[in-house]
């Protein structure tokens, strides 16, 4: 197997013992009071601290920011105390560990939130498609518009977040840019209808990115910071027109910030630019290629020796074996992940897949 990806790396100050990334994964089973990570969770990442880099599943940083049940945050006294067993535990094993900030923004249910609250979004545009709850599949419903005092209020959240982050124990955080949610939301042209300063042209859809990374990294640092992109990816009703045009131009927005990585969710196809993202970013740069239907898999570390990326993201074949790094250096075998225990549930598909000890 190839040897780069098995070679330490200075991420910004903080030592990766290898190049293999667990990628963020939503797995829904924040079942402590008031969306808290549980013992559970702690032995879930705990299990998994061979990684080079764990970033966690999408963590709302506020209450309207929460999407999906049973999904954790950190917004809360609750949510930082209980998030210090998972810090607490990857150290101990000489891990590194992200929190994945995400605002899951017109992606929710009003179900899902407490009194009158209902899902915000760049604009009131619903997005096709249905939301799990615990009452089952609904409809998306149309999201409040969010006005300019409520952008600031939401980018504070994002800050606080990161804040609360850091007191929990992480080595940093991870803005989640990508898969239809929030930040995304204001970059694509069908989600973002704007004509203020917040939409409209290249600039103006990409402000509320940088902004949101820029308040960040002035509140826990920029080697702190890092923001994860999935352009040209339709997750979430997203239609982005002039795509290469709006992501370079993210890109060279955001690099003079000097943020810790970017970290790119491939769209199939779509190899060009990821390569042109990575000719204009400074910094690291970690991959999730894209291989659907397939899950990424060794062949991806490949990506790492010729210097597509610095380091590599695995969701689905981190899920199914906490010892990832070892069966990639080993070249396998691999568990299968099994779909039907990936979201909600208890510890069946979450930390009983067998290491090859």
């Amino acid at each position: 197997m190839t040897s780069a990806a098995f070679k330490s790396l200075d991420l910004a100050g903080t030592t990766l013992r290898n190049r293999i990334v667990m990628s963020p994964m939503t797995r829904s089973r924040a079942y402590g009071a008031g969306q808290t990570p549980t013992d559970l969770m702690a032995t879930y990442y705990g299990q998994r601290a061979s990684a080079g880099l764990i970033i966690t599943e999408g963590t709302q940083p506020s209450v309207v920011g929460q999407g999906y049940p049973d999904t954790p945050g950190l917004h809360s006294p609750e949510q930082v105390e209980a998030w210090k067993l998972v810090t607490s535990t990857v150290h101990a094993q000489g891990g590194a560990i992200f929190a994945q900030l995400m605002h899951t923004g017109r992606v929710g249910d009003p179900d899902l939130l407490p009194g009158d609250m209902t899902p915000v979004g760049p604009s009131a545009v619903r997005p096709a498609g249905q939301i799990y709850t615990h009452a089952g599949m609904k409809d998306h419903p149309t999201p409040h518009a969010l006005t300019e005092d409520e952008i600031a209020a939401t980018i504070a959240d994002f800050a606080a977040a990161a804040r609360n982050a850091i007191a929990a124990g992480f080595d940093g955080v991870e803005i989640h840019g990508a898969n239809g949610y929030l930040v995304h939301q204001f970059l694509a042209t069908n989600a973002n209808q704007r004509t203020d300063g917040w939409g409209g042209s290249v600039v103006g859809r990409t402000r509320f990115a940088v902004e949101v990374v820029r308040a960040v990294a002035a509140e826990v640092g920029a080697e702190r910071t890092g923001i994860r992109l999935s352009p040209g990816t339709t997750l979430g009703d997203i239609a982005e027109e002039n795509l290469e045009e709006t992501y370079v131009s993210l890109i060279e927005r955001l690099a003079p910030l000097d943020l810790a990585y970017v970290h790119v969710m491939e769209a199939p196809g779509r190899r060009d630019l990821t390569l042109r993202i990575c000719q204009e970013w400074p910094n690291t740069l970690i991959l999730n290629p894209a291989t659907a239907p397939e899950p990424t898999g060794p062949d991806a570390l490949a990506l790492i020796e010729d210097g597509t990326a610095d380091l590599i993201s695995f969701g689905a074949l981190f899920l199914a074996n906490p010892d990832l790094p070892a069966r990639l250096a080993a070249g396998g075998p691999f568990n299968t992940p099994d779909r039907a225990t990936s979201f909600g549930g208890d510890h069946h598909g979450y930390t009983d897949y067998p290491t090859l000890g």
